[in-house]
């Protein structure tokens, strides 16, 4: 994570912004004492949202994780697509 004021952040936006998007950066804009701002790429925003949501219940959860228990145990099966 980057760090910089609102001072600095005026004299070079452009720079900031290039390395949250290019990097996957996130920036802290702090404003102060307890008080700051956030900036994050839209693809981080957009996974950070997709990973909520597969949270958001019990039962995705409880989902996500048999599916991992499985993977690390290799107790998947591969199928074969089918084609028109």
């Amino acid at each position: 994570m980057q760090i910089t004021t609102v001072s600095d952040f005026r004299k070079d936006m452009k720079t900031y912004l290039n390395n949250v998007v290019k990097n996957f950066e996130t920036l802290l804009i702090n404003r102060g004492k307890d008080s700051g701002i956030v900036v994050m790429s839209l693809q981080e925003y957009n996974s950070l949202m997709a990973t909520n949501h597969e949270l958001s219940s019990r039962k995705n959860e409880l989902r996500l994780d048999s599916a991992i228990d499985k993977l690390k145990n290799n107790a998947t099966f591969e199928k074969d697509l089918i084609q028109d």
